[in-house]
């Protein structure tokens, strides 16, 4: 009988618990960034950070980055500038001169950002499981492969699944919020010539507004002496203490 206790006592007495499992990598809060270029245009909807873990967005929080992109003061101030632009030479939308006409102007330029944001970012990003956010190639890449990257995602986004995928959300997006225009832009400025400029040229802006976002930590460390936190991601760690 010792004998049996002792055989039973070896297995016992090595057994050990399993290794804890290692912690997994902490993702990118997904809650809004309050980042801003130059410290005035928003940089809201970037990712600096490639290499950082993305939680998806929720419905609701693409809904609240529409909103906090297009609401800001910074937009409705570029809205007024571009239709004090217009105003100059009466380009389209061609609803004349005056202070009535740059009313008009200025509402119209408010509404073209407000519907091509909410279709693209807020309801089609939804509905199709797209995210509307720029997810920067980063300093690890060529500058001309940034640049063509950069430029590409007009037409190339990212899933809510971290796939990538057509950018159906922002396409769709900017064809229905010109397609909206028509019924307040003027019969004068509203014709297939003037419609496919209009898409041309939000087309292109949208591929150019993306060198912006691209490059801009580039410049801010190399200018600034500092890398800025990336949006959405942890806040940089503390330094030590002195003699620690």
């Amino acid at each position: 009988m010792l004998l049996a206790v002792s055989s039973f006592s070896v297995p016992f007495g090595l057994a050990q618990a399993p290794p804890p499992p290692p912690p997994a990598a902490a993702p990118v809060s997904d809650e809004p960034s309050d980042d801003r270029i130059l410290g005035v245009i928003p940089n809201f909807l970037t990712i600096e950070d490639p290499q950082l873990k993305v939680v998806p967005l929720t419905v609701k929080q693409k809904f609240g980055l529409f909103a906090k992109e297009t609401f800001d003061p910074f937009t409705v101030a570029a809205s007024a500038g571009g239709a004090a632009l217009s105003q100059i030479d009466n380009d389209a939308p061609k609803y004349g001169r005056g202070a009535g006409p740059y009313g008009q102007r200025f509402g119209a330029a408010v509404a073209d950002v407000t519907t091509q944001n909410f279709f693209s970012d807020a309801m089609l990003a939804s509905l199709l499981h797209e995210d509307p956010r720029y997810f920067r190639r980063g300093p690890e890449f060529g500058v001309w492969s940034r640049v063509g990257y950069a430029l590409s995602r007009v037409v190339v986004t990212r899933t809510d699944a971290g796939k990538r995928s057509f950018n159906y959300s922002g396409i769709l997006g900017m064809a229905m919020g010109i397609g909206l225009s028509n019924a307040y832009y003027p019969d004068s400025s509203v014709n297939g010539e003037e419609v496919g400029a209009r898409f041309g040229t939000s087309l292109m802006a949208s591929a150019l507004g993306n060198l912006l976002p691209e490059f801009w930590p580039d410049f801010h460390e190399r200018f600034f002496h500092r890398k800025p936190r990336a949006p959405n991601g942890p806040p940089p760690a503390p330094a030590p203490a002195p003699g620690g």
